[in-house]
């Protein structure tokens, strides 16, 4: 078995594809309404993607505390940089760790997204 995709409601495509491709990083791979009122989006290049779904019910839909979506940076201080320029508010951290170093920020939808980077040990 292969984990392929994770799904998040989202309230607005425009405005949550610009976040993931803009501020992410991640490259469009489709993006086509499924049936009317119910448009789909997959971001990433790789085995695994993020689907966005916008309808009307994910209007409704309330992204919980306790889940979030992990990334790695190169360089958390480039990070933070950027994130900052786009006038994104930290939502906790920067924290360091003996082999990684990490803080987070909220999409557009309120999930919390965790960018990390790895400490290599000499």
């Amino acid at each position: 078995m292969k984990f392929c995709w994770s799904t998040l409601m989202v309230k607005n495509m425009d405005e949550s594809l610009k976040f993931y491709t803009e501020v992410i990083g991640l490259e469009i791979a489709g993006r086509f309404e499924a049936i009317p009122g119910l448009e789909l989006a997959f971001l990433g290049t790789g085995d695994t993607q993020i689907e966005l779904v916008c309808s009307e019910e994910s209007q409704r839909s309330a992204v919980g505390d306790a889940v979030s979506y992990g990334f790695e940076v190169d360089s958390l201080d480039a990070a933070l940089t950027m994130v900052e320029e786009k006038g994104i508010p930290i939502h906790s951290g920067p924290f360091v760790h003996p082999n990684v170093k990490y803080f987070f920020i909220k999409d557009p939808n309120g999930l919390k997204i965790q960018l990390k980077q790895s400490i290599k040990q000499i």
